[in-house]
């Protein structure tokens, strides 16, 4: 049985959509490391403060809902917090789009 891709798509659509890129534009430039494309998804690690865990956990908490087709995970490795976004097929391509400078 032929496993089908996820369509990827976001279900936050205007004001939502963009205070959710606000925050995390904000996050990346008050507390954010590093931000690495994987072969997978996405890779972005943060300081490890709890201010910079509360609002990265806000955010991922949004991302699992609107962004479903990822899988979203939070972790501490090495004394900085680290987002991973993870997916397959067209669901890579837009894990690497996101969370860019602008």
């Amino acid at each position: 049985m032929t496993e089908l891709a996820p369509i990827v798509a976001c279900t936050l659509t205007g004001a939502d959509l963009a205070a959710q890129a606000d925050r995390w534009q904000k996050l990346r430039a008050d507390a954010g490391l590093d931000r690495v494309a994987t072969d997978d998804g996405l890779r972005t690690t943060f300081r490890d403060e709890p201010a910079v865990e509360q609002e990265l956990s806000e955010l991922v908490a949004v991302e699992r809902e609107c962004c479903a087709w990822a899988s979203w995970e939070l972790a501490r490795e090495d004394g900085v917090l680290v987002m991973h976004a993870r997916s397959t097929g067209d669901g890579v391509a837009a894990l690497h789009g996101m969370l860019t400078e602008s």
